[in-house]
């Protein structure tokens, strides 16, 4: 049996009137306060794409499933260097991990500045007051730059797990974006085989952890680097990228991931891209090996609020809630970005065994290829 996610319903869209959201509410993280409340941390795009990251309590109905949200805030605004450009800024697309190890809550999130996006970092006690870390150092490695590159969808593990030589480090899931590897430049390529797949992919990369004993200021330096997996599947073609933190789960860690594929519609010669959901399980002891893949999509866009908004044809996962509240712990809610425009919810229901399909190769034929390569 595979994973599937079943829609719950959407719980956020732009409130009327509201100038922070005009634009767009979507892509949230997600975390639960000491106290076991639910909270949403939506990125709200004013006028010119001008994002900041909100704070909405989650509201569930006598059932527990998640139907709404109360508005509470703002969590963090353009305000550092590397937030900001000459029309505005963006913190945009946050995720959030509880470090148990740390005693905090650690937020990435894509800062947007001149430069670019580049991957921040915040921390928070309680969820509402946020001290920024700045942007995540980058070591290059074999003559791979991660600094001067685009680099998004960024979550950390929360806890210690082991790199490829056995160290107990911070580990980071990002996607850095070399040149020449947006989808933009790929879709119009009718040979797949000219796609360089090193470079549209899912990074794994470790530091030290911070000890918990000081004030931390800053996190060190990610120094050690393993591409985890790259586009395979037909849906994913162009361009796969983390979506919600990774969870630990009885049979290993979830990943609910992106990914991006050309559709054409009836009628109509112009090609787009469609942004779908998948899921892979990393190893709980070392997570930089893949443990199962989503052969298909677990979500598609359908509905009309997933295929028509800001940027159409988007499902975008990027918060996890586990149900233990309600006594389901195999039971998973998978926040997301719908048409970069509204935010749904959907419902993850673990299977009782794992079972490992081959991955897709690029002729839908089965296939073994390594689910990750180390530099």
């Amino acid at each position: 049996m595979g994973f599937s996610l079943q829609r719950l319903g959407m719980i956020m869209e732009p409130e009327s009137g509201n100038p922070f959201e005009v634009e767009g509410v979507l892509n949230p993280a997600t975390a639960r306060s000491p106290e076991g409340t639910l909270y949403l941390f939506p990125r709200l795009v004013a006028r010119g794409n001008y994002s900041r990251i909100g704070i909405a309590k989650v509201l569930f109905n006598a059932g527990g499933d998640p139907i709404g949200v109360e508005r509470l805030g703002i969590a963090l605004e353009p305000e550092a260097d590397y937030e900001l450009h000459p029309n505005g800024g963006g913190c945009e697309d946050p995720r959030i991990t509880y470090v148990d190890l740390l005693g905090l809550y650690i937020m990435t999130y894509t800062a947007f500045s001149a430069q670019g996006p580049r991957i921040a970092l915040a921390a928070s006690e309680d969820l509402f007051h946020w001290r920024r870390l700045g942007l995540v150092a980058f070591a290059s490695f074999n003559g791979v730059d991660f600094v001067h590159v685009d680099n998004k969808d960024a979550s950390i593990f929360p806890v210690a797990v082991p790199n490829h030589v056995g160290k107990m480090q911070l580990a980071l899931l990002h996607r850095p974006l070399f040149p020449g590897a947006l989808p933009e430049d790929s879709v119009s390529l009718a040979d797949f085989e000219r796609v360089d797949l090193d470079h549209i992919s899912i990074w794994i990369s470790y530091c030290p952890m911070p000890r918990k004993d000081h004030e931390l200021r800053h996190l060190g330096l990610f120094n050690s680097h393993r591409r985890l997996a790259s586009p395979v599947a037909p849906w994913e073609r162009l361009k796969i990228g983390g979506g919600a933190p990774p969870i630990l789960s009885r049979h290993g860690w979830l990943v609910v991931y992106h990914g991006v594929s050309e559709i054409t519609e009836p009628g109509d010669d112009k090609i787009y891209v469609q942004y779908s959901a998948g899921l892979m399980v990393l190893s709980r002891e070392h997570p930089q090996e893949i443990l199962y893949r989503s052969p298909e999509p677990i979500l598609r866009p359908e509905t009309l609020q997933e295929r028509h908004g800001i940027v159409p044809d988007v499902v975008f996962p990027t918060g996890i809630d586990r149900r233990d509240d309600i006594g389901e712990p195999d039971r998973f809610d998978v926040y997301y970005g719908m048409a970069d425009n509204r935010i749904g919810v959907a419902r993850l229901d673990l299977p009782e065994r794992l079972t490992t399909p081959g991955i897709l190769s690029r002729d839908n034929s089965r296939c073994i290829v390594p689910h990750s390569e180390a530099l």
